[in-house]
């Protein structure tokens, strides 16, 4: 990524690279609205929005968090979430 350090926009190439997926599921993530990106040049290529693939990462990373504090809330008995001393 340091080539492209100034730029605004990254090929679909850069991302997918970034991401570990393939181009054609970064141009999916910009039709799904996931990705802000648009088609430049001649002939159009797609270029996607350096700080959307930021916003991206913080979005899956927020979502991965959040599930597995759903899952540890699943797992957990009620003396550890309420302390050993509750009785029923």
């Amino acid at each position: 990524m340091s080539s492209v350090q100034g730029s605004l926009f990254l090929s679909s190439a850069q991302v997918a690279e970034l991401l570990s997926i393939t181009p054609e599921e970064v141009v999916s993530l910009i039709h799904e609205g996931r990705l802000r990106g648009t088609r430049l040049g001649e002939p159009a290529s797609w270029r996607v929005e350096k700080q959307s693939v930021r916003d991206y990462l913080d979005d899956e990373n927020e979502a991965s968090r959040r599930h597995a504090l759903w899952h540890q809330s699943n797992v957990a008995s009620l003396p550890e979430i309420w302390g050993s001393n509750v009785t029923f």
